[in-house]
């Protein structure tokens, strides 16, 4: 008995220790992840992501614990599908998920064509659009700013935290502003909850097509299209792989309009081994519409749409000692810093650092691969 007495208060002793010891140890592997730079290399960025960005039973130890939560067990998977399907629209199926929703739902989205409008409202968490790769589904809707304001406008709204959207073509279709016709701006996707991971989608439209609007976004290899400040808003995400496709010709363009007002808000945007392609000439990187937006280019090619100055204080020259627009390491010829307006910064290695990990938005708490369901 007394060794046994012994062995037990030697286990009660440990207890607390192998508590501590695996505290650290997870934190320390969420540390690693978020500290890891990307690579320089293209090429090497998807073994990067996915040595730090595991399936959930290997990861679920650094996850949010909401999340991982969320997550454990199996996922419940409901079908759209104009044919067959547990649904015929994909708002049907969100409005099949209950209020104060604690579990990942995946709603799988046949290919064709849905028009609607679609919400996701704040009280439904953890819920997943994803599409077939090979047949990607078109979420399309003509919503405008004359109709419901410029926010409103989106054709797929998201107001809820972990959302992760996969193999999505996501359009306004409404026309292209003309510069005479009054609230033609019009949203294709707006993310206004926090935690959001887009994979391999696309976001189709003109004027605001992504209301990247507040909290932690995360976009890969995903392709975005528009004309006057395309991707707005006061979210803090990291756009990796991404295509920006600028339609030109008419009239100013530019690509973001990041709505950072003081430099103590911790909002901004990130461009990561991203591509800038397009018609026309004079694109801006940036424009500044708030005070002190927060905007960087990485390992980009920027086509020759890009403008010789590549940002805008958009008439505000007070607004130049405040707004950080950067760019580090980009190619092609829009990249040229030889005509660029003097208050760009063109980053140092260290400068870059914090804007080309997953720390930008803490990423190793909350990013797991993109969805894969059985169906």
């Amino acid at each position: 008995m007394a060794g046994r007495k012994k062995c037990m208060d030697i286990h009660a002793a440990l207890n607390p220790l192998i508590m501590i010891t695996t505290i650290l140890l997870t934190a320390t592997i969420a540390m690693a992840g978020d500290d890891a730079v990307v690579p320089a290399q293209k090429s090497e960025l998807d073994k990067w992501f996915n040595d730090i960005v595991k399936p959930f039973e290997q990861h679920k130890s650094s996850l949010d614990s909401d999340l991982a939560k969320a997550e454990d067990g199996a996922n419940k998977v409901v079908k759209v599908m104009q044919s067959g399907g547990d649904f015929k629209t994909v708002t049907e199926a969100i409005n099949s998920i209950p209020a104060g929703n604690t579990k990942r739902v995946i709603i799988y989205i046949g290919g064709g064509t849905y028009n609607e409008k679609i919400t996701i409202p704040k009280d439904k968490p953890f819920v997943t659009l994803v599409g077939d790769s090979k047949n990607m589904p078109k979420l399309t809707f003509n919503g405008d700013a004359a109709k419901y304001g410029t926010v409103d406008s989106g054709t797929l709204t998201v107001l809820s935290d972990y959302f992760v959207g996969a193999n999505l073509n996501i359009i306004n279709s409404s026309p292209r502003p003309d510069g005479k016709r009054e609230g033609a701006q019009a949203v294709a996707l707006r993310l206004s909850g926090t935690k959001a991971a887009m994979y391999n989608c696309k976001m189709i439209g003109f004027q605001d097509t992504i209301c990247d609007d507040r909290g932690y976004h995360f976009f890969k290899d995903c392709y975005v299209e528009g004309t006057v400040d395309f991707i707005f808003g006061s979210g803090k995400s990291l756009y990796l792989s991404t295509q920006l496709n600028v339609l030109g010709d008419t009239g100013m363009t530019a690509i973001t309009a990041q709505a950072r007002d003081a430099k103590t808000e911790d909002t901004g945007y990130s461009f990561v081994h991203c591509n800038i392609t397009g018609t026309g000439k004079g694109t801006f990187l940036g424009r500044a519409w708030r005070a002190s937006p927060q905007v960087v280019y990485a390992y980009t090619s920027m086509g020759d749409v890009i403008s010789p100055e590549g940002w805008t204080d958009n008439k505000h020259p007070e607004y130049d000692n405040s707004v950080n627009f950067g760019e580090y390491k980009c190619i092609g010829p829009g990249s040229s810093m030889s005509k660029r307006v003097k208050f760009t910064k063109e980053l140092s290695d260290a400068d870059a650092k914090p804007y080309i990990s997953l720390g930008f938005i803490e990423g190793s708490k909350w990013l797991l691969p993109p969805p894969n369901p059985k169906v």
